[in-house]
């Protein structure tokens, strides 16, 4: 049995750009692993796929997204499937931090290392992309600035180490629903991406951006609230990542972001959640 740690992720920067022919958009973001994790367990059977996702609502057969990739990474290599995958969740579902993506990436990077890896990590991230626009990134396994559909992928330079509280306000969004809320119109030029150089505590916090935050608060404006409860607590900056609806602080020093999380978690409104970079 072999046990690994499945990382979330923020995102520090998020525009997007366009939206494309297939019905997907055109992104540039700069995404960061962070210290909470998801603990999975692969252990080798005789046949067939198993998923477990003991406490959770999520589905054990071909709707979840880490069965998929467990199917996907036999047929590549053309082997019958012999595994059980059991995830023990600690990122919260569908909240904008990657939690299934990276489970699906873990999974495929995992089953590789115990098949002898057989394939590079430029194919598993190939076979990630047909899984989830953010399953490329977890398997880069890097700090990156994500283009096109996420699927292209520019290490980011060294960045100094950052703290987070994360509030989860309890309610999940929909990915798809909220690019939809942009109403971009269909758009053909070439996108000439121009990647910011970020490397410093300030270019960070200064830089803090989501072009889909303006369409998840106009849905929920609660998450407004909760910016100003992270930024009167002492962040540096707040920023929902992803399609939300989580919302983070970004401290530069551990005890400022421990004193926050504290001092949130009395209230038990919310989900409140600690992590550093990663």
């Amino acid at each position: 049995m072999i046990t690994k740690e499945s990382p979330a992720k923020v995102n520090l920067s998020l525009r997007v750009l366009r939206k494309r022919e297939d019905g997907y958009h055109d992104i540039l973001s700069l995404m960061q692993r962070i210290s909470l994790c998801d603990e999975m367990t692969f252990a080798e059977t005789g046949s067939g796929i198993g998923v477990h996702c003991p406490g959770t609502p999520l589905p054990e057969d071909e709707g979840n997204i880490v069965y998929r990739a467990a199917a996907s990474f036999f047929s590549r290599i053309g082997a019958s499937p012999g595994i059980e995958i059991t995830i023990r969740k600690r990122i919260p579902i569908a909240a904008g931090l990657g939690g299934g993506s990276s489970n699906a990436a873990t999974t495929l990077v995992t089953l590789n290392d115990i098949h002898g890896s057989p394939l590079s990590r430029a194919e598993l991230m190939r076979i990630g992309a047909g899984l989830g626009a953010d399953v490329p990134f977890f398997i880069f396994g890097k700090t990156a600035w994500a283009a096109g559909i996420g699927d292209r992928l520019t290490e980011s330079p060294p960045l100094p180490p950052f703290w987070f509280v994360l509030i989860n306000p309890g309610f999940a969004i929909s990915t798809r629903s909220v690019y939809e809320g942009l109403n971009f119109g269909l758009t053909k030029p070439l996108i000439h991406y121009s990647i910011p150089h970020f490397s410093t505590e300030e270019d960070v916090v200064g830089g803090l951006t989501n072009d889909l935050e303006k369409v998840t608060v106009k849905l929920h404006p609660i998450l407004d609230e909760i910016k100003a409860l992270l930024l009167a607590g002492g962040a540096r900056g707040a920023l929902m990542s992803g399609s939300g609806p989580t919302v983070f602080g970004i401290f530069t020093d551990r005890a400022s972001a421990e004193k926050a999380e504290e001092s949130l978690r009395r209230g038990e409104r919310w989900l409140v959640l600690g992590a550093r970079s990663l």
